[in-house]
């Protein structure tokens, strides 16, 4: 065997003790490790966005209720369901027979009173004529003076009544207010419409529907992040797979209570160019109110995990068993310290989660929460760093099924 076979034999054989070594250390290490007996997450970094949650409907921007204020019998009609319609276009048209003959007799009423008006107008002359000349008295004068002022006041209320008359043959024909889409009809060709103390409905028209509103229910508890133009995502159930956005418009302060229960009604935005949205579609919303990009976060089931009572006992016994602190170490006491005097937000936000140490056993940490949603939660302050385990509950043994 010469020299650099030598060699290589033995660097063959220092690997080989070096790998036994290094396998025997994971080995002892994994032995003296004991198995968790809980379920962890890792802590890292990354953004959270904050949302309130609402459900509410979609609905037209503007949408006009076309009624009658006149009664009569549908004669014509000339507009539809989803039919397009313009300014002035006629919709219907109630018969005319009744509303013509109104006119004409109004007509006839002016002629009458016209009639009658020139009749106490040349009783008046006449009669000034010979009370100069002492024929007549001055009551006689002033009679027929009185007698032309209640005819031409007769002939003011025919030509009123003429007016309105005319006004009702023109209310017969029914026009579009607007330039939009018929969405609803309620009436029916040869059907009464009676217009009584409350003007009956005969079409919806929406103005424009490429342009919606989503008018939500909002609870209490979440108005006081609420402001105009917060983003909004919404999904509806007809398009399952395609998610829409929104822009928040208007928070109404009208409250509204159920049952002792108090919500808000929030109105959004939407574009609907492709008009793939329609009226009258339960929409699932979502209110973007706050969004951090790079902060430290915790699974937010951390926040609910507990030990259990045994757990608990042998905690305190361990704490019990720890060396004693010294007294130099502790906090002074602070005078007068009532916790029900403090500001709410020092309290209300703080948490105790558990962290797993280098053998797996849980460590109780005291942290300040932020942002959260139902996936994360902001680590505002507190002794945890990225890459520190937390626990999130507890795995099913025989022992804790």
């Amino acid at each position: 065997m010469n020299i650099f076979t030598r060699k290589r034999v033995v660097i063959a054989v220092a690997v080989l003790a070096a790998v036994a070594v290094a396998v025997a250390v994971v080995k002892r290490k994994d032995d003296t490790v004991p198995p968790s007996k809980y379920r962890s997450t890792v802590v890292d970094r990354g953004a959270i966005n904050q949302t309130v949650t609402a459900t509410g409907t979609i609905n037209p921007v503007a949408l006009i209720n076309v009624g009658s204020q006149v009664s009569g019998t549908v004669a014509e009609l000339n507009a539809d369901f989803n039919d397009r319609v313009k300014k002035g276009q006629v919709l219907l048209k109630l018969e005319p027979t009744i509303f013509n003959a109104q006119v004409r007799q109004a007509e006839a009423n002016i002629a009458s009173a016209r009639a009658s008006l020139r009749l106490a107008q040349a009783t008046f002359e006449r009669n000034e004529q010979l009370v100069a000349q002492n024929f007549l008295s001055g009551l006689a004068l002033d009679q027929s003076k009185r007698e032309m002022q209640v005819a031409q006041a007769n002939l003011t209320l025919a030509q009123a009544q003429h007016d309105r008359a005319r006004a009702d043959l023109n209310n017969s024909v029914i026009r579009s207010p607007i330039d939009g889409v018929v969405i609803k009809r309620t009436i029916d060709l040869g059907q009464t419409v009676a217009a009584s103390f409350n003007t009956p409905n005969l079409f919806q028209i929406a103005q424009d529907l490429t342009k919606m509103q989503i008018d939500t229910s909002v609870s209490e508890a979440d108005v006081g992040q609420l402001k105009d133009g917060l983003p909004a995502r919404f999904v509806v159930d007809a398009y399952p797979d395609r998610e829409f956005a929104a822009i928040m418009r208007q928070f109404r302060l009208a409250p509204n209570v159920v049952q002792n229960v108090v919500t808000y009604n929030v109105v959004l935005d939407v574009d609907n160019v492709d008009e793939l949205l329609k009226p009258g579609m339960t929409a699932q919303v979502r209110l973007v109110v706050a969004n951090r990009p790079d902060v430290l976060r915790i699974p937010t089931t951390a926040l609910r995990f507990r030990l259990s009572e045994e757990e608990q006992e042998a905690e305190r016994k361990r704490n019990k068993d720890a060396k004693p602190v010294a007294a130099a170490a502790l906090p002074a006491p602070v005078k007068d310290d009532d916790i029900a005097f403090r500001n709410a937000s020092d309290t209300t936000r703080m948490f105790k989660i558990y962290k797993l140490d280098a053998m797996n056993r849980p460590q109780p940490v005291d942290i300040r929460a932020g942002l959260s949603n139902f996936r994360y939660t902001e680590v505002v302050s507190g002794d945890l760093k990225p890459g520190d385990r937390v626990v999130t509950r507890s795995l099913a043994t025989p022992d804790n099924p």
